[in-house]
């Protein structure tokens, strides 16, 4: 196989590092690693498995850090994953075969956000040739996109192709974190910072806006994605990312029409299927929630043709046919997108309704307090008020 590097930058990651360290045992030849400054034992978990360990003042820019690492690589080709991230073994031979292409310069990987609800797959350029005009830009999302651009415009008879598989599962997706007001804050004003001198970029602009949808604020999150649209810039994937986030902000102000445009246009883009599958599932519960059944079941059903592991696929699936009058296949659905995901909290809350529609009043309440409890730890509110709700029908739980 090619000579294959492991890139990546880390802090405080002994939680995570050693799984994904693992994941490419007998599969890289080396493995650079650049510390920005841990405290816990990141570094030394990281000499024992085997890697080259050094060292960086961070700078609150990861194109800067990630470029540093470029510099220790000694492979032909460059992988590049974040310590929460594992490759998929399913993938090796694609990718060995992708690498010994002769004219290959990028293979970009589909990642699975591994316990996210929504949009579970994106399209990342981390699989590279090691080319000194190859470099990561942007502080926030640094990306070699740029770089690569500028390189084909010189240098046309390279390729940059993509492999449709998981390549690379992300678990450090916790909504907790992402909220948190920390990495909100930072990723903000990285972004904003650059954008106030690259204010055409659609790139950063669908990501500032997404983050601000994230934070509340639909406002400013809708100007930013208009301000990408009208760059006339973008590219299908951003393209993509801002009709899907600006479908998500109008579906909010309940504005419906806008929303579905939004979402139409976001599956229209020429990209590859799976990465669609966000803005499906949004589309069919919309259209659920107008009425639409017929409507919604096409677009259901198309978001499971896509991904049969997708939990809540399932969930708006047993949603539909309960409104469908169909408790049995809901039952079906539901206890699909439990097993896909033990801790769905609103699935086993509809479950519970299903049941008690269908006089099942023991299984009924049997639900009903697994998703109390599992609201309990998630959203202490929301289990307070279903408690509140299932007495008032004379439930006690």
């Amino acid at each position: 196989m090619t000579n294959l590097s492991l890139c990546a930058i880390v802090k405080n990651e002994e939680y995570f590092l050693p799984k994904c360290l693992e994941s490419l045992k007998n599969i890289v030849d080396e493995i650079i690693i650049l510390d920005t400054g841990s405290t816990d034992k990141t570094v030394e978990i990281a000499e024992q498995l085997g890697a080259k360990v050094y060292h960086f003042q961070w700078c609150d820019d990861f194109a800067v850090a990630r470029n540093e690492a470029l510099k220790y690589v000694q492979g032909e080709w460059v992988l590049v994953l974040d310590a929460d991230e594992v490759l998929n073994p399913a993938i090796v031979p694609q990718l060995q075969q992708a690498i010994e292409a002769e004219n290959n310069l990028v293979v970009n990987l589909v990642r699975h956000e591994v316990g996210a609800a929504q949009s579970p797959y994106s399209l990342i350029s981390r699989l590279f040739r090691r080319h000194p005009a190859i470099k990561f830009s942007r502080p926030y999302h640094a990306l070699i996109d740029d770089s690569v651009s500028e390189l084909l415009a010189k240098e046309s008879d390279w390729r940059v192709v993509s492999l449709s598989d998981v390549a690379i599962l992300h678990y450090g997706y916790q909504a907790e974190a992402i909220a948190s007001l920390d990495k909100y804050t930072r990723a903000r004003v990285m972004m904003e910072k650059f954008l106030a001198t690259h204010p055409n970029d659609p790139y950063v602009c669908s990501k500032l806006g997404a983050l601000y949808l994230q934070s509340g604020s639909l406002k400013n999150g809708i100007k930013f994605l208009k301000q990408g649209l009208k760059s006339n810039l973008a590219e299908p994937p951003v393209l993509f990312e801002i009709h899907y986030s600006l479908g998500n902000a109008y579906n909010r102000q309940q504005d419906y029409e806008r929303a579905q445009k939004h979402y139409h246009k976001a599956i229209a883009q020429p990209i590859l299927p799976i990465l669609k599958i966000g803005a499906y599932n949004n589309l069919g519960s919309l259209l659920l929630n107008l009425g639409d059944l017929r409507g919604a079941k096409r677009v259901l059903d198309e978001v499971l043709q896509l991904d049969s592991q997708f939990a809540m696929g399932y969930y708006n699936l047993g949603m539909l046919l309960n409104k469908m009058g169909q408790r049995e296949r809901a039952v079906a659905a539901y206890q699909k997108a439990i097993e896909l995901n033990p801790h769905y909290a609103p699935a086993y809350q509809n479950l519970g309704v299903t049941f008690y529609q269908s006089g099942y009043m023991q299984e009924s309440i049997e639900k009903f307090k697994q998703a109390i409890a599992l609201y309990e730890q998630q959203n202490p509110q929301t289990a307070t008020e279903l408690r509140q709700k299932l007495t008032g029908i004379g439930l006690v739980v």
